[in-house]
């Protein structure tokens, strides 16, 4: 039986479509796009054209060129009522290539500054990321399994119902070496004034 149809809760477009919806309102060309975000022309036209999968660091590199969150590369934002039910069973997908699942609970919302993810990393998932903008902070809960975080240059465990905050302008990754997925909740709080408005873009 499918899952109920939630309040707010609306399928959102393949990434191609709304990467190309990002790029042509700012006005850019795929040379421009890919010179904000560091991702080659080509490796954009794929994904435009649906004939490419990204990873998520690439999925990282479009949204910090593109200067918005990760959220908002995944699916619209929700309106936002006084109450908002999200149903993580519902929205959980593969969004790349890697092996991880993501629900994106909360989208990016400006005036609180964050976005919330349910995450699974499924048995023997390994990612290294780039550091993000300044200024943005991670918090993560084990809700179930086990993983592993890499931070200053090391490896720290974690298991269920342990919680992490740290900077993620610097190197880090996540990992699970378990035979069992490892699911977590992963709140990304950004700067002030990082996710600008489409109305102004700006090539950095």
């Amino acid at each position: 039986m499918p899952p109920p149809t939630l309040p707010n809760t609306v399928t959102p477009p393949p990434l191609g479509d709304t990467l190309r919806a990002l790029r042509k309102t700012r006005g850019w060309s795929l040379d421009q796009t890919a010179a904000a975000t560091g991702v080659s022309k080509a490796m954009l036209g794929q994904i435009e054209r649906g004939e490419s999968s990204p990873t998520v660091a690439t999925l990282w590199k479009l949204a910090g060129g593109l200067h918005i969150s990760l959220s908002q590369l995944l699916e619209p934002p929700p309106t936002p009522p006084d109450t908002l039910l999200r149903d993580a069973a519902s929205l959980r997908r593969q969004p790349a290539s890697d092996a991880m699942l993501v629900a994106p609970l909360f989208p990016y919302d400006p005036q609180v500054g964050f976005e919330v993810f349910e995450l699974t990393l499924l048995p023997g998932y390994t990612r290294r990321s780039e550091p993000h903008a300044t200024g943005v902070i991670e918090y993560i809960l084990v809700t179930a399994g086990a993983m592993d975080v890499w931070l200053d240059g090391d490896w720290r465990p974690l298991a269920q119902g342990q919680a992490l905050r740290f900077a993620a302008d610097r190197e880090h990754g996540y990992r699970n070496q378990g035979k069992v997925p490892a699911v977590f909740h992963n709140v990304i709080h950004y700067p002030c004034g990082h996710a600008q408005s489409l109305a102004e873009p700006t090539i950095r």
